[in-house]
């Protein structure tokens, strides 16, 4: 048996804004790539050829990677408080991924030749094939698991073990994305052993701030929560949520004290970050949401701030560190100019369009305020 509980906050209102953005983001970026084709996108042979498109792919699938997380506390771990917002958990991790991939496949150009190019050439040297292998692998466990989910079947021993197949798939596939950056010797703000580490973190202080908001936005306030949901967000939820988030901001600074600290050639791209007010924004947002968690502030906020940080610091891995050039001559300047284009930018409002109504849609068709009997209200 499972319990229901109405969802009160702005489900509908999200659902329209997310199929409006959808339609509006999907119509310019299909109308200028078959007017202009890949020419719409700021990206090239000048060195920076992974632009924002690729920044939202990484973002939306750590989130996933991070929901993930939040609801093996309970699937997997036995911390039966989460229980609550797991279902919601395992729909977001399924959304958000469907999110990321969209981005992606928008970049690629000719995204339906993997079905049959990666097969007939498979590549089994390549980080990036393995990555694509396993986020694939994680998807479907993620499909079965919520299938299972949605049919009320929460403890049996398919279920429990479907449970931990999803966390050991997207650990892995998690661990191939961070060797894709981390391998590239040729750029060194990305290379490095602990780069996969790094990723872990930050997929799970966004995991937890993506669960914290859609709760919130789910029902409206903290008044309108079941007792159980209302207890966790104060709670157990905050504490995790600055746990990670403390341990986050460490790392931050930790890489960025590194990166100006040595003298090795391509770290001087670290100047350029520390001298863009984006990274101080992503900075003040981080300290002051864990000073307001710790504080006993509502974590609504907090959350949010903590998601615009992080989209800052994607932009800031992914793009800062392709703009020192690779090869080097009197016709290449100190760094590498990218802006995003109006199409690229239309990638990032595909995303969380995606994001937003496949939530939405969930909300209203799938109860996702279901938890196991005597778990939720």
């Amino acid at each position: 048996m499972t319990t229901q509980v109405e969802a009160k906050g702005p489900v509908g209102m999200a659902m329209m804004a997310g199929v409006a953005g959808l339609v509006i983001s999907l119509g310019i970026v299909f109308s200028n790539l078959m007017s202009s084709g890949h020419a719409s996108f700021n990206t090239g042979s000048n060195g920076v050829t992974w632009g924002l498109p690729v920044v939202n792919y990484v973002f939306f699938v750590l989130t996933s990677t991070g929901l993930t997380f939040v609801a093996s506390l309970a699937m997997v771990f036995g911390f039966k408080e989460f229980y609550p917002i797991a279902k919601r958990c395992v729909w977001l991790a399924v959304v958000t991924l469907i999110a990321g991939f969209a981005s992606l496949a928008l970049e690629i150009g000719h995204p339906f030749r993997m079905l049959w190019a990666i097969p007939l050439s498979f590549q089994y040297l390549s980080p990036l094939n393995w990555m694509g292998v396993f986020y694939l692998a994680y998807l479907v466990l993620l499909l079965l698991k919520f299938q299972k989910v949605n049919a009320n079947d929460w403890d049996s021993s398919g279920s429990r073990t479907l449970g931990i197949a999803s966390f050991v798939a997207v650990v892995i596939a998690h661990g191939t994305l961070g060797g894709v950056f981390g391998a590239m010797i040729m750029r060194p703000m990305w290379y490095g052993p602990l780069v996969p580490i790094y990723f872990l973190l930050t997929a799970a202080v966004s995991g937890a701030a993506f669960a914290v908001l859609i709760t919130y936005l789910t029902y409206g306030s903290a008044g309108n929560m079941p007792e159980k949901v209302r207890n966790l967000m104060a709670g157990s939820m905050s504490k995790v949520f600055a746990a990670v988030l403390a341990v986050v901001i460490l790392a931050v600074v930790s890489r960025t004290v590194i990166g100006l600290w040595t003298n090795a050639d391509g770290m001087q791209v670290w100047d350029h970050v520390v001298a863009s007010p984006w990274y101080w924004i992503e900075i003040v947002l981080m300290v002051a949401a864990f000073l307001m968690l710790v504080n006993g502030s509502s974590p609504m906020l907090p959350a949010l701030m903590v998601i615009v940080s992080l989209f800052i610091g994607r932009y800031e891995f992914i793009i800062s560190g392709q703009l020192v050039p690779l090869f080097k001559g009197s016709w290449v300047p100190g760094l590498i100019q990218y802006t995003p284009s109006l199409t690229e930018w239309m990638t990032t409002l595909v995303a969380f369009s995606i994001a937003l109504a496949g939530w939405a849609v969930g909300e209203k068709m799938l109860n996702l305020a279901a938890a196991p009997e005597g778990k939720n209200s």
